[in-house]
């Protein structure tokens, strides 16, 4: 009784440094897996208002509806010091803001995955990078592409 207790205390430990050596590997397809599912999951009554971090005060833009200016989006938490759209702001910019796509999954990716503005803008452009057929190094996928640089 006492070999097969101190087998799997030191399987779990093997397995348990294993994975976390490795975590750099397979942590981003486990995590597009879990959001996955989230995204598949049912959604509850309410469930958009019990959190609401990323909402502005209920100006309904963790939905997705609303907000077509600039402050609008900077009140959303879609500016940065390396995405700044305070310029706009000041030069009194009337154009209608950001896309509202791009700005609706943006947010729900800072929702599901709890990451800050550039990080989640960095996970959405890889992922349209990637459905687009285009390499992390910003080249194309296709076997027929031939560059002469």
């Amino acid at each position: 009784m006492g070999y097969l207790l101190y087998t799997l205390t030191f399987l779990a430990l093997v397995t348990g440094t294993l994975l976390y050596l490795t975590r750099a590997r397979w942590l981003p397809a486990f995590q597009d897996w879990v959001a996955h599912l989230q995204d598949a999951a049912p959604r509850f009554p309410g469930s958009g208002y019990l959190y609401s971090r990323l909402g502005g005060g209920g100006s309904g833009l963790a939905d997705g509806a609303g907000g077509s200016s600039f402050e609008d989006d900077m009140e959303a938490g879609l500016s940065s010091a390396t995405f700044d759209l305070a310029g706009n702001v000041a030069d009194g910019d009337g154009r209608a803001g950001l896309d509202d796509g791009a700005k609706r999954e943006i947010l729900r990716i800072m929702k599901k995955r709890r990451l800050r503005f550039d990080e989640a803008r960095r996970v959405y452009m890889e992922q349209r990078f990637r459905e687009n057929g285009i390499g992390a190094d910003g080249r194309p996928r296709d076997p027929k592409f031939v560059s002469f640089s």
